[in-house]
């Protein structure tokens, strides 16, 4: 069964009902974003997450202490990094933390890049999005998920878990994990009714269509 992973959490009603649709993971941002929020904010937002839920931060580029530091206070399962982290990245965030480490892996038309196969062997989750120039995440851009299952097939041999991100939304989540078979999907804007408001039925309308789609 996929898990389901909503992110760019702001408020803390979004979250209760992130835990009672059964979302394994519940996120915030923590880099530069319309949906960033302090790591104070952000931990009062994620206390709301029911036992069992994730808690994920998403981070920019940063140095390992400062990410490492920013989990600790906002007492995260899960640091995300983002800003095309490589592995020595990942391996300088764990000398400093404890926690699950994932990277984002930004993908531009239907080709892997070069870091692909490293980061599923050293990461405990691959998330894949959409390259943006200029933004770091969340701009509701989907992938080619079709011309990206064999290129994944040949780099999913290792450690990591797949997590598919990129302009996911209740109409188009089945077709993207038919094609892709992802262990997480992962929703921010395509559940919104404003930047960082997250509309309850368009969250139930996701979880409704994630659920169908994996079961197929």
């Amino acid at each position: 069964m996929v898990e389901m992973k909503f992110c760019g959490m702001t408020r803390p009603e979004d979250v209760r009902e992130a835990g009672a649709l059964g979302a394994r993971y519940v996120g915030v941002i923590f880099a530069d974003s319309p949906r960033q929020l302090t790591v104070d904010r952000a931990r009062a937002v994620l206390d709301e997450a029911p036992k069992g839920t994730a808690r994920v931060g998403v981070f920019g580029p940063a140095a390992p202490p400062d990410v490492a530091a920013e989990a600790q206070r906002a007492r995260l399962d899960v640091a995300q990094l983002h800003g095309d982290p490589d592995a020595a990245m990942i391996q300088a965030v764990r000398r400093h933390w404890h926690g699950l480490v994932w990277a984002v892996l930004r993908v531009t038309g239907t080709q892997l890049p070069a870091s692909a196969s490293e980061l599923f062997n050293v990461a405990d989750a691959v998330v894949l999005d959409a390259r943006v120039d200029g933004k770091l995440g969340g701009t509701g851009t989907a992938l080619s998920w079709d011309a990206l299952r064999e290129p994944l097939a040949r780099v999913r041999a290792g450690r990591a878990r797949l997590v598919l991100a990129g302009g996911l939304q209740a109409g188009n989540v089945a077709r993207a994990i038919a094609a892709i078979e992802p262990d997480v999907v992962d929703v921010s804007s395509g559940v919104e009714s404003d930047v960082g408001v997250k509309d309850h039925a368009k969250m139930r309308a996701f979880r409704d269509a994630a659920c169908a789609g994996a079961v197929r």
